[in-house]
């Protein structure tokens, strides 16, 4: 869960800000790295892969919640929804 507490955010959001991936690939190199050096420091071991299998998954799972489906929400209202739904 993306949802910190604000007291815990601060020694991360001026080092993420800094970041500027101008391309898809760029910012999947982020990530990646993140993961990476998450997994180094706490050792490569199941637990800590499935960690970030799942730390990957919900952030997903959040993106599409918060993000995608109020859009296509919205496109549905402006489009007009698909037959059958």
């Amino acid at each position: 869960m993306p949802y910190i507490p604000q007291s815990d955010r601060t020694k991360f959001d001026d080092a993420i800000t800094t970041l500027k991936p101008e391309k898809a690939g760029e910012l999947n190199y982020i990530i990646s790295r993140l993961c990476a050096d998450y997994i180094a420091r706490m050792g490569k071991k199941y637990a800590t892969l499935n960690e970030v299998m799942g730390v990957l998954t919900c952030a997903a799972s959040e993106f599409y919640r918060r993000l995608i489906a109020p859009y296509e929400d919205e496109k549905i209202k402006s489009s007009g929804d698909i037959a059958g739904y």
